[in-house]
């Protein structure tokens, strides 16, 4: 999806069977992907005349896992003895 995204910022998409062959996976994987940024109400649509995939609103993403910080006495409670 980061991928995705960065390429619809740039407007440099292609068209779906080219970005599908870009990112080494499947129309099939592609549209899927397609419909989960978009369930993510990711503002997604594909513009014909530059034939690439675009946002038509501005927007920010951010995927991934991050580091939450505990508290001592909860990591204490993980330790043996």
């Amino acid at each position: 999806m980061e991928r995705i995204d960065q390429l619809i910022r740039m407007k440099a998409t292609g068209n779906p069977e080219e970005l599908a062959k870009r990112l080494g996976i499947s129309k099939t994987k592609l549209y899927r992907t397609i419909r989960t940024m978009k369930a993510l109400n990711a503002p997604l649509e594909y513009d014909y005349s530059i034939q690439s995939y675009v946002y038509i609103k501005t927007v920010g993403f951010k995927f991934g896992f991050f580091v939450k910080e505990r508290k001592t006495k909860d990591i204490h409670s993980f330790l043996p003895g």
